[in-house]
């Protein structure tokens, strides 16, 4: 009997696949580059069911529509395989419902896989991923926790428990669950994504980067999303105490450029840089080259969190593209059969006309569609870290469109947990001055001023 790394049965004989298999699990929860693999070993073992059925699932993961196309081949000799177990053909089951477009259905199969293998982590990770992506917190956490106590020693269940509970607010759970990660594997990288939203959602700022900071080094074998994203959480902490040389050192290094063609390589430097506008930070002309490999994408319309930012990017360098990108958004938003039309029509097609008219300078429209859509962000997917950007848009449309009062609202409000902010309080200050409150506007500068001397 041949078993994979976490002691679960598997039927490939050739020593080759074993490996493949294993690399492929290992490098899907670690974010190691080595998951690539399985494509190779899967070319090699056509007939083996689990090796082609991990193939067709790092194919999904390109996140483009042409990701089904190159799946294809690869659940189709996932499927004809012969000798499969009982875990196997439901991993082949599960990957089929994704290849086909069917989520709500994968996320059942994922979830009977572990109900009955607890240990089987990589489809724990997948429903995880499709969880994340509507916005069930609740649920990432539930299908988590279940793990326990079969997989207790495995520090990457820790890792996905700890963002679970940080998804659900529940915050002093979710570091101690990143904490118990890190005691198993100290380079554990969700963990350290998990902490730095925790610190990052409580306002320990400075804290956060010299702990981001403190770990970095681990994370410059990993593939492009996790080095980048880690990076970019990092960068949130600089980008709070105004060090203005270090986020654009850190996005030049480290966020943009590894994998330009990667949906959430391009993601991250489109909110990062549009974050970066919002608080002062001369960005030069690096939109271009995002703005350039975002049209390369075409009328991509695979996730609304996603194509909501390649919107962006799309209209705040002028691109002919956006107008095309918003009529695809709008398509996408009719089709009533889809198992997310909800979120494409009621939260993305509102956003999306919000963030058009933001770049048009139309700021009561951008407000208004904004205002609509923010309440349901989650639906779209992403993190409160990374749906913050809609939030700061809004902002943005309310400062420039004169309406203090309601800027200022929001403003105080995330002051609250974020006291020290340097472009907040610099945001505040400008809000002040334009409420006829000039005391409370050179008190926000002031302590903005505090912030940049402290670092």
């Amino acid at each position: 009997m041949t078993r994979d790394l976490y002691g679960l049965e598997i039927t490939a004989s050739r020593p080759e696949t074993v490996q493949a298999i294993n690399d492929f699990i290992h490098g899907f929860l670690s974010y190691q580059p080595k998951a690539a693999g399985i494509v190779v070993a899967a070319d090699a073992d056509p007939e083996n069911a689990l090796v082609n059925a991990y193939a067709a699932l790092l194919w999904m993961f390109l996140e483009n529509p042409d990701a089904p196309e190159k799946a294809h081949p690869y659940l189709k000799r996932a499927e004809a395989a012969s000798g499969a177990n009982p875990r196997e053909r439901k991993v082949v089951q599960a990957v089929g419902h994704w290849v086909s477009g069917d989520v709500p259905a994968l996320i059942t199969c994922c979830d009977q896989i572990t109900d009955r293998w607890p240990r089987d982590l990589a489809m724990l990770k997948l429903a995880q991923y499709h969880l994340f992506n509507q916005g069930d917190a609740a649920e990432m956490l539930r299908i988590a926790l279940k793990s326990l106590p079969a997989a207790e020693d495995i520090a990457y269940i820790h890792g996905m428990i700890a963002f679970g509970y940080e998804q659900c607010h529940l915050l002093d759970r979710a570091e101690a669950a990143a904490r118990r990660a890190m005691e198993l594997r100290p380079d554990e990288p969700w963990a350290h994504h998990a902490l730095a939203h925790v610190m990052l959602t409580e306002g320990r700022i400075a804290e956060g980067a010299r702990f981001m900071e403190s770990v970095a080094e681990t994370w410059a074998g990993l593939n492009s999303f996790m080095r980048s994203h880690n990076w970019w959480h990092l960068t949130l902490f600089y980008l709070s105490q105004g060090r203005h040389d270090d986020v654009r050192r850190a996005y030049d290094q480290h966020i943009w450029g590894l994998e330009k063609d990667y949906s959430q390589d391009q993601i991250g430097a489109v909110s990062l840089l549009a974050r970066m506008e919002f608080a002062g930070v001369d960005v030069g002309d690096r939109w271009d080259d995002v703005a350039d490999h975002v049209a390369a994408r075409g009328l991509d319309t695979v996730s609304p969190f996603l194509t909501l930012q390649y919107l962006y990017a799309l209209c705040c360098t002028g691109r002919p593209e956006a107008k095309e990108m918003l009529a695809a958004i709008e398509a996408r938003a009719k089709d009533s059969a889809a198992h997310d039309h909800a979120a494409w029509a009621e939260v993305a097609l509102p956003a999306a006309r919000g963030i058009v008219a933001h770049a048009e300078k139309d700021w009561d429209e951008a407000i208004q569609q904004m205002g609509m859509a923010l309440p349901r962000m989650a639906e779209c997917g992403g993190s409160h870290a990374q749906r913050d950007l809609f939030e700061q848009i809004h902002i943005d449309a309310l400062i420039r469109g004169g309406r203090t009062s309601a800027a200022q609202q929001v403003l105080e409000m995330r002051r609250a947990n974020d006291p020290d902010s340097v472009p907040l309080n610099l945001m505040l200050g400008e809000v002040y001055d334009h409420s006829g409150l000039p005391d409370l506007a050179a008190e926000a500068r002031a302590r903005a001023e505090r912030t940049q001397a402290r670092v």
